[in-house]
């Protein structure tokens, strides 16, 4: 009796349960970015090529330097693991629903798949967006300190950059995803978005500022305009699924009242 007592109800798991998936869940994420890495080792020769055409654009036929004899070994190391955790992406996020849902209700599971598509596509937009800011950026930043400086440049430097500019774009990207979740558990409205427009230009001006690595100006308007945009299409959005939600009660309603109704006739 003490057993059945104690025993997890129907369609819930025990915390035993929720760490034994948690741990499943973590080695095949795991797996997963290891095989990317060893795919990232052969790919990292194509792979640095891209993302140095931005500074040979700027530093045309510049070569990277290494200050230390193991600083390309080092670097070939982190971009594949870079490379492996970009490849193995779809996995990290298809194992992270996995293990989320069985905590959602059924009507919150439907919204579960836009929203992660919606944000593996605008964290990528966002990287996208910090690749081809990085020409400008490099063009400031090579000459605000004047002529009398040559720059040189090891390629750990430039990639460390590069990587955490694509991140910083990719998070504030991520912008209206939250909005959009928040004015679905009701938290805030589209009304109160609409009111607070002086105060996000403030904010996520800040946030530009605080997030961007290179701290230049270029950088930041680059990633403060898009966030302001996708702050109007947040309101929009949430304004059109709140909408939705309301008709869908509204005619749950009306069946609901109509059902009642041929009750009562039928008892009569």
């Amino acid at each position: 009796m003490a057993s059945e007592s104690n025993a997890a109800p129907a369609g819930h798991m025990t915390l035993w349960e929720h760490l034994a998936e948690l741990r499943t869940r973590l080695f095949k994420i795991a797996l997963a970015v290891a095989v990317g890495a060893i795919l990232g080792w052969f790919l990292y020769p194509y792979v640095l090529a891209i993302l140095k055409h931005p500074f040979n654009e700027v530093q045309p036929g510049q070569p990277f330097i290494a200050t230390e004899p193991l600083q390309a070994f080092g670097l070939r190391l982190k971009m594949s693991a870079y490379i492996g955790i970009a490849v193995a992406m779809p996995i990290i996020v298809w194992q992270v629903w996995r293990f989320v849902t069985p905590g959602l209700y059924p009507h919150e599971k439907k919204y579960a798949i836009p929203f992660t598509v919606s944000a593996v596509v605008l964290f990528i937009g966002g990287a996208a967006v910090a690749y081809y800011v990085l020409n400008p950026t490099l063009e400031f930043l090579t000459t605000i300190g004047g002529s009398q400086i040559e720059p040189f440049y090891t390629a750990d430097s430039y990639v460390t950059l590069i990587v955490w500019m694509m991140l910083a774009f990719g998070v504030g990207f991520e912008f209206p995803v939250l909005l959009v979740a928040l004015q679905m558990i009701g938290v805030i409205t589209p009304k109160k978005l609409i009111h607070w427009w002086r105060q996000a230009i403030v904010v996520i001006a800040v946030i530009a500022a605080v997030i961007t690595p290179s701290g230049d100006p270029i950088s930041m308007i680059a990633l403060a305009v898009p966030m302001l945009v996708l702050y109007v299409v947040s309101i929009v959005v949430g304004a059109a699924i709140l909408g939705f939600r309301k008709r869908s009660k509204r005619k749950a309603d009306k069946r609901a009242d109509t059902t009642s109704e041929d009750d009562v006739v039928v008892n009569d």
